[in-house]
């Protein structure tokens, strides 16, 4: 799962390490794992190298929502009680567990497809996350999930400072951190910074209504007006989030 060395450029250090964004919402950057689309046929290769990145935001109450959370390093207890656990798309799950039997009292949320893809791996209750609303985090925290043939990613919105959370909707992956490879790779895929989008394998999974409801949901999310968008695989965008979302959107709102 997780890459050793040979790929420590593309981590974002210091790894497991709090990093305020703004009031009552944090990062936390993550190790660098791999992500095997051919394991049915490469089940040897260890994949394309991707950084990973946990999303916490603290409600007004105290109550902390964990997002695609990252290894668990402690830390979070100064900040709040964790409360919420949100697995955002199927792909985003691999920590679940350990955060579930560290915080046994949390709910834990999952995206549609996320039980199928873990084969076994979450054993134990969660909640369905596939709804907009109905939700604890509700008042403070906007919830949209936006389904493709492939997957539902749920998209959150933390109202107090206006900062998008998304998972794979947008992957920004910075040249200067990648081998040359995968540079070539990530810029045939529209992923490649400052212009990281929407990869080109994801648009096709968007077809025929399902398109005209991810087209919906990316206007829904300009009228929220984010002043920063996080994004769990690459450089976030710290300012000008509205511009930013509308840039990696271009291709599907013209």
């Amino acid at each position: 799962m997780c890459l050793g060395k040979r790929h420590a450029a593309l981590a974002y250090e210091p790894l497991n390490t709090l990093k305020a964004v703004a009031d009552d919402i944090w990062i936390v950057d993550g190790p660098v794992i791999g992500l095997n689309p051919f394991a049915a046929w490469l089940p040897l290769w260890k994949g394309f190298p991707f950084s990973t990145r946990m999303t916490i935001m603290r409600l007004r109450d105290g109550g902390l929502l964990v997002h695609s959370p990252t290894p668990l390093d402690g830390g979070l207890d100064a900040l709040g009680t964790v409360r919420w656990i949100a697995g955002p798309n199927r792909l985003h799950y691999w920590w679940l567990p350990d955060w579930h039997k560290a915080y046994p009292k949390a709910q834990v949320y999952t995206a549609p497809r996320i039980r199928e893809q873990a084969r076994g791996r979450i054993d134990f209750a969660t909640l369905p996350l596939d709804r907009a609303d109905g939700y604890p985090w509700d008042r403070e925290v906007a919830t949209l999930p936006v389904a493709g043939r492939f997957m539902t990613e749920v998209v959150f919105f933390h109202k107090p400072s206006r900062t998008l959370v998304l998972t794979d909707f947008i992957e920004n992956f910075e040249p200067r951190r990648l081998p040359w490879w995968m540079r070539q790779v990530a810029r045939l895929g529209g992923v490649l910074a400052p212009h990281g989008g929407m990869p080109r394998d994801m648009r096709a999974t968007f077809r025929g209504a399902q398109r005209e409801d991810l087209r919906r949901a990316v206007e829904t999310m300009l009228a929220w007006r984010p002043e920063r968008v996080i994004v769990a695989h690459g450089e976030w965008f710290a300012r000008d989030g509205e511009a930013a979302l509308r840039r990696a959107f271009t291709w599907l709102l013209d």
